[in-house]
């Protein structure tokens, strides 16, 4: 086994192959490796191929290939990093539970995921261990397995997570790993060419992940229950725009009071984001692709959390409170009739096969 810093993805899509790409470097140690699922035969055999806008095209050898998470703890390797790329569904899966067998005392574990409240089973899981949460803006798209596109954007914001909130005599010690840990993710993506990865402290991490709720909390679910209507549609539209601010706007009286700051004068107001998003004619929102392939969508970590967080703080956030009940009622009667369509279709099976044998 190589030397070096060694740093895992686990869950390779657009997103963790195109940051991997960026973090490998042999030359100076940095050896990334990449477990895959559905892509795997694919990356396992020729690696990634990336076209990019920012760096051109090029090919990704990582240093090894795993079919699942226990394929790569079987290795015997030892992961400095431990880089959750996955979609966050933790009404589905726990994924702290999941990473369990590749953690161990030399592990940090990176979470770049949508969403807020993410982290906190990580920290209940791995009391010691230094937490990085990171909230990126970069399009890209996995076009087939193992090739990837970007099309634009390479921003990546990352801070610690639960640094000073923990009592014991080791805290300051998790605090200073924390931020060193921080800094030296950072430093590396850098050096991959990653010029805009941003370092933050703990609670200004958490107001660009509030800050990109913005977006996600109120586009994502009001395409689905528009009946597909796009980010830019959206924002041209006279009583989506009105509408798509003001959940925008509970967003921002939310969280200074959760976390006790103001958002930084940098990060765009909700009037600024709804001017971009009219020149974004081609975004089609995550959210509603997962709903029209019949996919799980990220309603906790995007609506349900922060609903219930600033519920506690005593915030109440009635718009995105009402897209939460409604979106997950949704997901509820979509699945129910799928699994009725399903015995459906195996009952008709049946009686074709009795009726073949007669």
């Amino acid at each position: 086994m190589a030397d070096g810093t060694h740093i895992l993805i686990v869950g390779t899509g657009a997103v963790g192959a195109f940051y991997g790409s960026r973090l490998h470097d042999p030359a100076n140690s940095v050896f990334v490796s990449l477990v895959c699922r559905s892509n795997y035969a694919a990356v396992k055999k020729r690696g990634v191929y990336l076209r990019t806008r920012d760096y051109g095209e090029y090919h990704f050898r990582p240093h090894a290939v795993y079919p699942s998470i226990q394929a790569a703890a079987d290795s015997g390797q030892t992961w400095n990093y431990a880089v959750v790329t996955t979609k966050c569904l933790p009404d589905i899966t726990d994924d702290s539970a999941e990473i369990v067998p590749i953690v161990s005392d030399e592990t940090h574990i990176v979470l770049i995921q949508n969403g807020i409240g993410l982290e906190e089973p990580h920290r209940r899981r791995f009391p010691q261990n230094p937490i990085l949460s990171c909230v990126t803006i970069v399009s890209a798209a996995q076009v087939e397995p193992g090739v990837i596109i970007q099309h634009r954007w390479t921003r990546v914001s990352i801070g610690p997570y639960g640094v000073g909130q923990r009592g014991g005599d080791d805290v300051h010690q998790l605090e200073s790993r924390g931020q060193a840990s921080t800094s030296e993710f950072v430093k590396m993506l850098t050096h991959g060419g990653v010029k805009d990865a941003e370092e933050y402290d703990e609670k200004g991490l958490q107001l660009v992940r509030w800050h990109k709720l913005c977006i996600n909390a109120s586009m994502n679910p009001s395409a689905v229950l528009s009946g597909g209507a796009g980010n830019s549609t959206m924002s041209l539209d006279t009583e989506l725009r009105i509408h798509l601010k003001a959940c925008m706007d509970e967003i921002f009286v939310a969280a200074p009071k959760v976390l006790g700051r103001s958002f930084p004068e940098h990060l765009a107001t909700p009037d600024k984001i709804l001017r971009s998003t009219e020149r974004n004619t081609n975004a089609k929102p995550s959210m509603l692709l997962d709903w029209e392939s019949n996919r799980p969508m990220e309603i906790e970590v995007i609506l349900g959390n922060p609903v219930r967080i600033a519920r506690a703080h005593g915030v109440d956030m009635p718009r995105l409170q009402a897209l939460y009940a409604l979106l997950k009622m949704a997901q509820q009667r979509r699945d129910q009739a799928n699994a009725l369509m399903g015995g459906k279709r195996a009952a008709d099976n049946t009686a074709l096969e009795v009726e073949s044998k007669l």
